[in-house]
């Protein structure tokens, strides 16, 4: 189906058709709802070139990943929001673009971007306490969305997050009702955002409770399998090891649970297990029952939200900062019961 077929169809010119596409003001309501139900009918979408073309825009979205962060390509986490993301563009008749820059060129990276009109907006993942990128972007003027926030960063700017602190707080306190008081935490690096903010609710939970924090249970890296491993085979050979361990991935919790395997422990009778949930298509937390007790807050839905702001915002330059702070759910699985009379 081509705009020619869809004009016969309607019985309106092409340029009738393609401005009602396009939200045209000029266009009355009547018309541009008849066109769009017929688009949608017949499965017609409008060339991203030739739409770029009527609204002076690129019609696409850029992904800029730093080197120092190539590792998110492969992320899942990095996978879904994309999905999610990418639904919404498709929605709105936006295409994706990934490039890469050395940590030594992103402004350049960004100003090459925007300049030869290569991308209307673009999105930031991975923000960092002190992310220069809010900063580039900032001075720049250009439309861009932050996945998550950056604590150091002043001045206004477009973001959509969880509630880290929030919800590791609630989980802190939820073992403590167990009982627990030996609670470690398998942090991600904690120069990320997300990472400090979630250690800062555990902590403030442990403090509210009377419970001096012991740094050797708090460990901090990147959320492999193999790291939730190392960490929990380490900790639970300690002379005083955790009852319980809060664990910032669900990825780095397989490795966690695979250490309790081979110990001989059981998960949620010997060691209480809590992990941060993103709802991942393709890495379920169980069906019907959760396997872990979590906090869950989806990540694909993140993406989709956060595409639709990011189109907003091209399309409303000066419009008011938009900001959004989803809240994660804390599900109930099999992974955590009373803190044990012994380890």
């Amino acid at each position: 189906m081509n705009l020619k077929q869809l004009s016969e169809i309607l019985g309106l010119s092409q340029t009738t058709v393609s401005r009602a596409l396009n939200g045209y003001p000029e266009v009355n309501e009547d018309t541009r709802l008849r066109v769009q139900a017929a688009a949608t009918k017949h499965g017609y979408r409008p060339n991203s070139r030739a739409k770029g073309l009527a609204t002076g825009r690129s019609m696409v979205i850029g992904h800029v990943i730093p080197s120092s962060s190539q590792h998110e390509m492969v992320n899942p986490i990095f996978g879904d929001f994309v999905a999610g993301a990418a639904k919404k563009y498709a929605e709105h008749g936006y295409d994706m673009m990934f490039t890469n820059a050395d940590d030594t060129s992103i402004e350049r990276a960004y100003r090459d971007l925007f300049q030869r009109g290569a991308v209307d907006g673009v999105v930031l993942q991975g923000p960092k306490v002190n992310e220069p990128r809010i900063g580039v972007l900032s001075r720049m003027g250009v439309p861009f969305i932050v996945h998550g926030r950056a604590t150091g960063v002043d001045g206004p700017y477009d973001w959509i997050d969880v509630n880290n602190k929030s919800s590791f707080q609630r989980a802190t306190k939820f073992l403590i009702d167990l009982g627990h008081r030996r609670i470690a935490l398998i942090n991600g690096l904690e120069d990320m955002d997300f990472a400090q903010r979630r250690r800062a609710g555990y902590l403030e939970a442990l403090h509210e409770a009377g419970i001096a924090p012991d740094p050797c249970l708090m460990r901090s890296a990147e959320m492999t399998e193999v790291y939730g491993h190392h960490e929990a085979r380490a900790m639970i050979q300690m002379d005083n090891p955790p009852t319980a361990i809060l664990i910032s991935s669900m990825i780095s919790a397989i490795g966690v649970r695979r250490a309790l395997n081979e110990a001989g422990l059981k998960m949620g009778r010997d060691v209480s297990v809590i992990a941060h949930d993103d709802d991942l298509s393709y890495l379920k937390n169980g069906q019907d029952v959760p396997i872990y007790t979590a906090t869950r807050s989806s990540v694909r839905q993140a993406g989709e939200i956060a595409a639709e702001m990011l189109i907003e915002r091209i399309k409303s330059p000066d419009g008011p900062v938009q900001t959004r702070l989803l809240e994660a759910e804390l599900v109930v699985g099999g992974s955590t019961g009373p803190a044990p009379d012994r380890f």
